[in-house]
């Protein structure tokens, strides 16, 4: 680890960054690192960063996302750790076209959860669809974080550093009962491995993004379906049900409450279910109107 890559991660730490952050901003910046090879990034300037951004986009071709990310990596580096205030301008956050959420039927959940390869994958599916967490959150989910006795799930670190609390339904703790006498998980409610091998470690996301590829596939679902759809349809069939956005908010751990009205656009049954305020006007039907489309010749004197 060099010396910047050492700064970066004490001054995270410090301000008790999640340890997911963490990587992925170190793993920005050894990237940034292998671009400018022979150069001091902290002697980097303005063009040099620009340069550095377009690169990102155009040679490497990384969604906009991943690109944002690193640029947040490459500003806490600068702005943060070297004081470099004046660069904070010239490392934007690249525009984002934003794409209407997948959302799934009731019936195709039931489908994807009916077509996961095996019990591990099952659970997994069942407990990102029943609690709607996100990814990361359930990579860390833990044995103790099931408490059957209050029926919640408790997510000790979501996004932002923020806990909560998901109601635990009785569907999902059989279920949930049923896999932990098969896996008997120590720490980690979902274990990883280490070299092929069960481990009492965190699960790699690409093991999750697995499981819901293939039971989307196995279900005939042709639909772009992915880990947080899943939670986009637990908040769109919330809603519903009857549940309101506030309720939503506090359950999907949003920080505001704009994230969470997406879910009104996202629930058509929702929006037809609002009233037409034409429906409740009283029009008067005329009982002959004119009917052509060309206006009528002006009488002639």
């Amino acid at each position: 680890m060099t010396r910047h890559q050492q700064r970066l991660r004490e001054e995270m730490v410090r301000r008790n960054y999640s340890p997911t952050t963490i990587r992925s901003y170190l793993h920005a910046l050894r990237t940034c690192e292998r671009y400018h090879r022979g150069r001091r990034l902290d002697q980097l300037g303005p063009d040099a960063l620009r340069r550095y951004q377009a690169h990102l986009f155009e040679d490497k071709k990384l969604a906009v996302g991943t690109v944002g990310l690193h640029v947040a990596a490459l500003r806490f580096f600068f702005v943060r750790i070297l004081k470099r205030r004046e660069l904070k301008d010239d490392l934007p956050t690249p525009k984002r076209q934003r794409r209407r959420p997948t959302v799934l039927s009731p019936d195709e959940v039931r489908r994807l959860i009916a077509n996961a390869k095996n019990l591990y994958h099952r659970t997994m599916l069942m407990t990102l669809y029943g609690t709607g967490l996100r990814r990361s959150e359930l990579l860390q989910l833990k044995v103790r974080d099931i408490d059957s006795q209050r029926m919640v799930v408790r997510v000790e670190r979501g996004k932002g550093g923020h806990g909560r609390e998901v109601p635990l339904s009785t569907t999902l703790l059989a279920a949930l009962r049923a896999y932990y006498r098969w896996m008997r998980p120590q720490t980690y409610l979902f274990p990883g491995t280490h070299d092929g091998w069960r481990a009492d470690r965190p699960l790699s996301s690409k093991v999750v993004w697995e499981a819901v590829r293939f039971a989307a596939q196995a279900a005939g679902i042709d639909r772009r379906v992915s880990p947080h759809t899943l939670r986009h349809s637990y908040a769109t069939h919330l809603l519903e049900a009857g549940a309101d956005l506030r309720t939503i908010q506090v359950l999907l751990g949003h920080a505001d409450l704009t994230h969470t009205t997406v879910y009104l656009h996202l629930s058509p049954r929702h929006l037809q279910a609002a009233p037409n305020p034409l429906e409740q006007l009283h029009v008067p039907t005329p009982v002959v109107l004119p009917r052509s489309r060309l206006l009528r010749k002006p009488p002639q004197s």
